[in-house]
């Protein structure tokens, strides 16, 4: 009869080992966050370069932003410069004023996530392309140049930092 309690323990012992092995291994396949899924939600524009009439980064007063990503695969991306800035236009604003949508793809090998554009404020100068972005791991997102970039004549490239966006206006928030 003890025999039959201590076989029957060990059983109870090694199902319930058994148990907690498979829910473990759930979690942790369940725990893994694509880094597309990372990106989804709102983005704060942090910082931006724009080029100045020479073609370097000029004194452009800082606009505010708001960089949006679904989990759909849509992006939306919106700045307002200053009145101080005049009524600045380029190939990306028009009087002052950046938006434009569309969807995205992430290359987390690469850390590369592309804006195809769809529409635009500046209507068809930006349509039907492909903006790459470089993405760091803690989800900071920066459209990067090279030298020969800001060089390079017509080009309008801009060096922007995003951060995540929080909203720091709802009750639960405020605690933090």
């Amino acid at each position: 009869m003890k025999i039959l309690r201590r076989r029957g323990a060990w059983i109870v012992l090694v199902a319930i080992a058994c148990i907690v092995q498979v829910q473990s291994g759930k979690t942790q396949a369940t725990s893994h966050v694509s880094d597309r899924e990372r990106l989804i939600g709102a983005w704060r524009l942090e910082h931006i370069d724009s080029p100045g009439a020479n073609g370097k980064p000029g004194d452009t007063p800082q606009p505010n932003g708001m960089l949006i990503y679904t989990k759909d695969g849509h992006m939306s991306v919106q700045l307002m410069y200053p009145k101080s800035a005049g009524s600045l236009s380029n190939e990306y604003v028009q009087n002052g004023y950046e938006a434009s949508f569309g969807s995205y793809s992430v290359d987390e090998r690469t850390h590369t996530l592309t804006h195809h554009v769809h529409g635009s404020v500046t209507g068809d100068l930006l349509v039907g392309k492909d903006l790459p972005r470089i993405y760091t791991t803690e989800c900071i997102i920066r459209s990067q140049c090279s030298d020969a970039d800001w060089r390079q004549e017509g080009m309008q490239c801009k060096n922007a930092n995003w951060e995540r966006a929080i909203l720091k206006s709802r009750p639960w928030d405020l605690a933090a």
